[in-house]
């Protein structure tokens, strides 16, 4: 057993054991105690290298928590150790987890010393690795949350860095793309994150429906009104408040969001008492906002009110290789569920999944594995399957189409990471303004019809 002064371990437990703390402790460990896969991957995630890691099985993980470890458990720069009762040994998926990702095992019970003295073992075997340490794509137990392209890394940090501060949060994306999950990160993130997290859809409500929903109303306020009803902004005092497909809010409940977020106070209806209420705002749309507020139908000083801090939900189709990556989190998800023994995709399926432009994004790409899930007789999942077939007929490209191809993912990448600003893509990119909108038009990156520049 190695004696280094800093090594750190993660401590997978529902149930922790106080001795086990206290010899790992008396040892030299320092201990991170983590009850969800999520908390193992923000912990893998996070600064400095995590040398070992316990998962006591036996503390009630069910067989969904089961799958998610998978996904985590391949860093080898960690050395896994797993603490399991000997009738657990009969369970496939635990077999699997074992043999697959696991330095060693123990049975409970057992005594402490030689559990401690497997995971300095453990340890030792991690730190002879060469020091490459691939990149974590999970950042939620989510299976939309994941990815190593760098358009999700930039999506990584900016959720890091804003989950900090209390400024309002505006996440501009495509239908599909996990607007609302980033949000949920965004709020776990947070000094938030003890208080509650309340979504509304503001496209799924009647427009007469939306001011009682938003503040709600006190008893007699209108005919069917028999009660007091709290409203979803009041709801979420002291959390988050997430306001999905923000763009579709009708114009008199825009008033009423921007006098409560000037005045930090709401009125619910039939009220005559101003209620204080402390939340944050989230809000989401696919919609350009920008635009709504040139043509009058979206405030513009509310616009400025929500859109403090922007992020940009990157499509799918500029994802590359976290396409695959996706599929194969999601038929590891999913099979369980549906008693199949689905090895994995063919390559006609993983051409298919690379050419097809995922018009739905991640929502889409999803429900797709999930039919093929079922619909498939064979153990590998076809493009067929996915009704994908034919996209995976591919001829070699020309020359061309792979630098139109290198071109347009690009553009798309600068794009993202600067907003949408074409000044500040087009300096990364090292052309000038002209260029970079006229190869925008070239590659179908903006409406033919537009003839104006943003500056």
């Amino acid at each position: 057993m190695l004696n280094d002064t800093n090594r750190t371990l993660i401590y997978a437990t529902k149930k922790p054991d106080d001795q086990l703390l206290e010899q790992l402790n008396t040892r030299g460990w320092q201990v991170t105690i983590t009850k969800t896969p999520s908390g193992i991957s923000r912990q893998i995630g996070s600064d400095g290298p995590t040398a070992a890691a316990l998962l006591d099985l036996t503390s009630g993980y069910h067989s969904r928590e089961i799958s998610e470890f998978e996904s985590i458990m391949q860093p080898s720069q960690i050395g896994w150790v797993a603490l399991t009762a000997p009738e657990q040994l009969g369970d496939v998926s635990i077999r699997r987890l074992i043999r697959d990702y696991c330095f060693d095992y123990v049975n409970a019970p057992c005594q402490i010393q030689t559990l401690c003295g497997i995971i300095g073992h453990a340890y030792g075997m991690a730190a002879l690795t060469d020091g490459i340490v691939p990149p974590q794509p999970i950042l939620s137990t989510d299976a939309e949350m994941i990815g190593n392209c760098e358009a999700m890394r930039e999506l990584f940090r900016v959720i890091q860095k804003i989950a900090r501060t209390d400024a309002p949060v505006f996440i501009f994306g495509e239908s599909g793309t996990g607007k609302e999950l980033t949000a949920m990160a965004i709020h776990e993130r947070s000094l938030r994150n003890k208080g509650p997290f309340v979504a509304i859809n503001c496209g799924a409500i009647q427009q007469n429906l939306m001011q009682s929903e938003l503040f709600g109303y006190e008893r007699g306020a209108f005919t069917g009104a028999n009660q007091r009803k709290i409203g979803r902004v009041e709801a979420a005092n002291g959390g988050t408040l997430f306001l999905d497909e923000i763009g579709d809010l009708p114009l008199e409940s825009q008033a009423g969001l921007l006098r409560f977020l000037q005045q930090g106070t709401i009125d619910r209806l039939g009220g005559h008492e101003a209620i204080k209420v402390d939340v944050r705002i989230i809000s989401a749309t696919n919609v350009d906002l920008e635009l709504a507020a040139q043509e009058g139908r979206f405030r513009n000083d509310l616009f400025h009110r929500l859109c403090v801090l922007r992020v940009d939900e990157p499509p799918l189709r500029a994802r590359g290789s976290d396409i695959e990556m996706l599929a194969h989190h999601v038929l590891q998800r999913y099979k369980a569920e549906n008693q199949r023994k689905i090895r994995g995709f063919t390559r006609c399926a993983i051409r298919a999944m690379h050419t097809y432009e995922w018009p739905g994004n991640v929502r889409e790409l999803i429900n797709r594995v999930r039919r093929a899930i079922v619909m498939s007789d064979g153990k590998t999942i076809s493009a067929k399957d996915l009704d994908l077939e034919k996209w995976a007929e591919k001829r070699t490209p020309t020359l061309d189409e792979m630098r139109g191809h290198v071109d347009r993912q690009a553009i798309e990448q600068a794009l993202l990471r600067h907003s949408n600003r074409f000044s500040d893509a087009a300096d990364e990119l090292g052309i000038s303004r002209i260029t970079l909108y006229r190869m925008m038009g070239k590659y179908g990156l903006r409406n033919p019809d537009e003839c104006s520049i943003q500056i």
